[in-house]
């Protein structure tokens, strides 16, 4: 940008203007883990939103990009290892969520079990949660335990964002096919859905944009 333009406060005639970036993370900390539904959690008045998806879904790699840090959440090659729910305080604003990942086979039913109650459980009772981002693969069809997680939060009424992933894995117009087919057989429409690929970054404005939309509202528990 030439001094002219930012004393203008704009790029050069005939450049297009960037927008701003909706989420400029200037701290971070992680504030602890949670085990049990019944068991610690970090205590704070701040709101939350939870990310939640199957255990492939490249969870850990959206919130690294969406925070632009490279280890917030630990990238890990075994799929279903996050055993917790994992609590990070943005800008001392609002605290993101990690859900452990659903669905990966190799894990034991027992283990499933133990889960299903910790991530309902937070979801059911937590204060704070403003919302939900789910998480589905671009590639794959929604599998029935995605179904039974949209169907749970459809039934608490919690707000969610469905947003897929892994885009970069797709041609442009093979991943805009894919996210007709998903809204398709989700019954949503396609303007519901936010593409994304961590490796691009394609889509992170969108997703941060949507949370600090979402972070904006009332509480829709007091609703």
């Amino acid at each position: 940008m030439s001094r002219e333009a930012a004393a203008r406060g704009g790029p050069p005639p005939g450049e297009p203007a960037t927008p701003p970036d909706p989420l400029v993370v200037r701290s971070l900390e992680f504030l602890g883990p949670m085990a049990t539904a019944d068991g610690w959690r970090p205590t704070h008045e701040l709101p939350e939103i939870a990310f939640a998806g199957r255990s492939n879904v490249g969870k850990s790699s959206l919130l690294n990009a969406l925070v632009r840090r490279k280890a917030l959440a630990r990238v890990s090659k075994t799929p279903g290892r996050t055993r917790e729910i994992n609590f990070f305080k943005v800008n001392d604003a609002f605290v993101l969520a990690d859900l452990p990942g659903y669905g990966y086979a190799r894990i034991s039913k027992e283990r499933q079990a133990e889960w299903r109650p910790l991530i309902e459980g937070f979801l059911r009772r937590s204060p704070a949660l403003r919302g939900v981002v789910q998480l589905l693969d671009v590639r794959r069809d929604p599998t029935e335990d995605d179904r039974l997680m949209l169907d749970l939060l459809a039934e608490i009424g919690v707000p969610t964002i469905v947003c897929v992933t892994k885009t970069d894995k797709l041609t442009k117009a093979a991943a805009a096919a894919r996210v007709r087919e998903i809204a398709r057989e989700l019954a949503l429409d396609e303007d519901q859905i936010l593409p994304f690929s961590a490796t691009t970054g394609a889509g992170r404005d969108d997703l941060a944009g949507s949370l600090m939309a979402l972070l904006a509202q009332p509480s829709w528990r007091e609703e």
